[in-house]
Order: structure tokens, then sequence, then C-alpha cells
């Protein structure tokens, strides 16, 4: 299946959407060693710390990158999501030729000003990881939104969900 969009690409990037679309799958070796992280990232979340749920989500993200032998990258969690029209922006992935790549998340809504969810953080943080991925551990010239990305998603939510199996069983494919 392709999305809408397919049809608008160029021939390269419809190449490479193809090819994106044919992976569902990121089997992540010794990923049950992380599931008390996830767990801590909960944990730092209904706290409400800052300062630890960003500590938590650059363990998490070091970890992954360590098991699929990728580069790392930084992590910032900041504090409110930037005020946009039409919605909100939940995370962003950055990639430069010159510095790290880095991820940032938010931690609060825009309007209430309240802590995110932990499930809607956490599949924010993957999501974006998943960007990172697509670049360095399937070297894709490009990051598409396609089916095989949004089920290569889930794959590692599901590996890293641990202890939050109401988590993993929201998040099926």
């Amino acid at each position: 299946m392709v999305f809408s969009y397919y049809h608008r690409l160029s021939k390269r990037q419809q190449q490479v959407y193809q090819r994106s679309d044919a992976i569902s799958v990121i089997v992540l070796p010794e990923g049950a060693g992380l599931q008390s992280v996830t767990a801590a990232l909960a944990q730092a979340l209904e706290l409400e710390d800052r300062a630890a749920a960003e500590s938590t989500c650059q363990r998490i993200a070091d970890g992954i990158a360590e098991r699929l032998n990728v580069t790392s990258l930084r992590i910032k969690v900041l504090a409110r999501r930037p005020k946009l029209q039409g919605g909100e922006l939940h995370g962003i992935y950055e990639r430069t030729d010159t510095a790290k790549a880095t991820i940032k998340l938010w931690m609060r809504t825009v309007e209430r000003r309240q802590v995110v969810a932990f499930r809607t953080f956490f599949r924010t943080l993957i999501h974006e990881l998943c960007h990172h991925l697509d670049y360095e551990w399937l070297k894709l010239t490009d990051s598409l939104h396609t089916e095989g990305f949004y089920k290569r998603e889930s794959s590692l939510v599901r590996q890293l969900a641990g202890a939050h199996e109401a988590l993993a069983q929201k998040t099926k494919c």
C-alpha cells in the first residue's frame, strides 16, 4: 500500500519510499534490557521532572544506537510545545552534515500546559528515533512516512514497552 503523496514524489524518492515500505520490523538485540529505562521515563513524566525525562530519553536513544551499531544522537526535552497554526509539534528530528543529529521533544502541551501522557511522549521519541535509524541503520537517502516506517516504529515500541503492557497492546500495528 502506498500513501497518497507517493505519486507526487520524484522517481528517486519513490524508490526510497518502496525500500522503506518493504522493511516492517527492527529487531533490537537485547531490547528487554531497555525496558527498565522505559519504565523510568514513565516515572520522570509522572513526577514532571524535565531533566530526568531528558536523561532517560538519552539513555534509551544511546541504548538503541549501541545495540544497532549506529551513531548516537542528542536528545533535548524542552518545556512546552511551540504553538503552530493547525496543531502542535510533538517532536522533531534535526540532521545536519556538521553536527550530531538531535531530537527535540516537548514535555507539556501548548494550551493547557499539562505534561504529555507517557504513551504519546514515548511514541514520539521512538518515531523520531526511527527517522535517525532510516538514515544511519537502513542507509536511506530520505526518511519518509511509509507504512513500513510506522510498522518499524511499532515494532520498537513493543520491544521497549516491557512492564507497560497496556502501551504495547495499544500500539499494535
